[in-house]
């Protein structure tokens, strides 16, 4: 039994539950032709240059804002991303 003097620290349990971000690093537009001439090797350029920031979105909500990095150590090679502004929900980004 617990004593009514000791506030509860109760955990929400949806803290736990994993969500999928989607990170996107630009768009291209392509005319359909062209899209469906593209082969093995094609390239598509996209509307951002490799410094510019990327959209983080879970479902269709922006999220956040960040720069591409690459990790090192026993990760090397992979792709992060380190945030560098975070929505106000209820506002959005800046």
């Amino acid at each position: 039994m617990s004593d009514p003097q000791t506030p509860k620290t109760e955990k929400n349990p949806f803290e736990a539950v994993p969500i999928e971000v989607t990170v996107s690093v630009g768009r291209a537009r392509p005319l359909i032709r062209d899209l469906l001439n593209m082969g093995e090797n094609a390239v598509l350029t996209l509307d951002k240059r490799i410094e510019d920031p990327v959209d983080l979105y879970v479902g269709d909500q922006l999220v956040a804002r960040g720069l591409l990095e690459e990790l090192e150590g026993d990760q090397s090679g992979r792709l992060a991303v380190r945030l560098t502004e975070i929505s106000d929900l209820q506002n959005g980004i800046g």
